[in-house]
């Protein structure tokens, strides 16, 4: 395969879906301005799959190739988008663990917005810590990284293993990792970093409450507000209110 020819076909099928009125109403959900196409996340996962769909011995090692390729010339938005589409399918079994490092680089160098964040994390990261399950403790070293992408990545690409069930065994998130990288963020000044953490605190309490709600009446004072809220929103509604009552009479 010529990596930067496909590249090039790649990039340009996709300039060509591009619609002005749709990427207007993409920009709603992002604070500040975005350089985006207008095209849709399914139609950039669907390109990705319909051109391995008729190239399916294309090895994962080339997959990866062509998805750094296309991220270095990523300009837009969905270009972002389409070089982790390009390896949904080859994450789980297809990589190895040089790959988490490509990943920290690439929240780095590359994403731009909390969607291309999340993407990576929930579609990409995802699988492939279903399939490295001794891979996910590495994830910790991002808390101290200088992108807040990869801050807020260190906790949204482990949320959804708090408590998982990984073929015939459960895996569950040691509460050490929670309450280490929340701590370690509790005073970071980026929004999305903060909303990362209580995510991953609100997700956890679902499964663990006691020891949740024991960690925010502990650190209540220091905790940023949105992150305190967030955290609390799906205990029952007499902690819920008890907790806010703690927090508040902080405030004040």
């Amino acid at each position: 395969m010529d990596v930067a020819a496909v590249a090039d076909d790649l990039l340009e099928a996709l300039a060509a879906r591009a619609d002005a009125d749709f990427a207007a109403g993409t920009q709603r959900y992002f604070p500040h301005e975005i350089r985006a196409l207008g095209v849709s996340n399914a139609a950039v996962v669907a390109m990705a799959d319909d051109y391995f769909r008729e190239r399916p011995d294309v090895p994962a090692a080339t997959r990866l190739a062509l998805a750094e390729e296309v991220l270095s010339r990523a300009s837009h938005h969905e270009e972002v988008l389409l070089g982790f589409a390009l390896l949904h399918k080859v994450a789980r079994v297809g990589l190895g663990e040089e790959f988490l490092p490509r990943c920290e680089k690439w929240l780095e160098a590359y994403v731009s917005n909390w969607a291309q964040c999340d993407d990576l994390c929930l579609k990409l990261l995802y699988p492939f810590f279903r399939g490295h399950l001794d891979q996910i403790p590495r994830t910790r070293d991002w808390v101290g990284s200088p992108s807040p992408w990869a801050r807020r990545a260190a906790n949204v690409a482990v949320v959804k293993f708090v408590r998982r069930k990984v073929g015939r065994t459960v895996f569950e998130l040691p509460l050490s990792h929670v309450f280490d990288n929340c701590t370690r963020l509790m005073h970071d000044d980026d929004v999305y970093v903060q909303k990362g953490c209580g995510w991953l605190l609100k997700v956890t309490a679902c499964v663990h409450p006691d020891e949740v709600v024991a960690f925010l009446r502990t650190w209540h004072a220091e905790m940023k507000r949105d992150t305190f809220r967030y955290a609390v929103e799906k205990l029952d509604k007499e902690t819920r209110t008890s907790l806010m009552a703690l927090r508040e009479e902080g405030d004040r």
